[in-house]
């Protein structure tokens, strides 16, 4: 839950870092494509063009997850979750030190990227799909599983109630943070995200370590249980 909570404040964070900065969504790449046919159908064909960008790095993203997860790609590399936030971790620390004035496009293509990898490697919250990047369908599953604590008293849905209305709850936070520091910080607020991804990373290693120890330990103990 911890890293789950912290992956999509992130994400609230980036999508009001670019909206505000350029007008231009890292993660709902839904609302790029409805401005994207806004500006078509107004024959604003150089603006629309420039929509396309950051949806064909989102995809770039996409397909770069898809590979690390490759079994002839995963045998070379050990730890691909860390690999993919440590990746993250680089490219945003990249955008935060770019110069004032730099151009959008060298802004939003590399957190729509960033964000894309994000989105395509953390996909489970505990035991349940989600995502890090869209509030509506984890608001959609919070209130479907309120619904059923309420009305069928059923204890799993009143844990999936709370798990999805905390991811809920730090996306919104996510954003009015992300908000904040774009309009008092620039494009360096960027590096706030990549902070807490790096705290994120932190935890995961450590989730990892504890959970290979449980299972190293895990035949000892039952073997201990088979004597006594």
């Amino acid at each position: 839950m911890a890293v789950g909570v912290l992956l999509t404040a992130v994400g609230g964070f980036l999508d009001a870092y670019t909206f505000v900065g350029h007008a231009v969504f890292a993660n709902a790449q839904t609302g790029n494509i409805v401005v994207f046919g806004v500006e078509a159908a107004s024959r604003h064909w150089h603006a629309a063009l420039l929509r396309l960008i950051p949806i064909a790095a989102f995809m770039v993203g996409v397909v770069a997850t898809e590979t690390l997860a490759r079994p002839s790609v995963r045998r070379q590399v050990r730890r691909p979750l860390r690999v993919a936030l440590g990746a993250e971790i680089v490219i945003l620390a990249a955008v935060a030190s770019l110069p004032d004035g730099a151009p959008a496009l060298l802004v939003t293509v590399p957190v729509a990227f960033a964000a894309s990898i994000q989105w395509s490697t953390f996909r489970m919250l505990v035991d349940a799909p989600y995502s890090t990047l869209l509030a509506t369908g984890n608001l959609r599953t919070a209130t479907a599983a309120t619904y059923q604590w309420i009305v069928d008293h059923d204890p799993s849905a009143r844990r999936h109630a709370g798990n999805f209305g905390a991811v809920v709850v730090a996306f919104v936070a996510g954003a009015i943070i992300g908000a904040i520091c774009t309009n008092n910080l620039g494009p360096p607020a960027v590096a706030i995200a990549a902070g807490v991804l790096l705290i994120t990373l932190v935890a995961l290693i450590y989730e990892t370590r504890q959970l290979e120890r449980r299972a190293a330990n895990a035949p000892v103990e039952a073997g201990a249980e088979e004597q006594a």
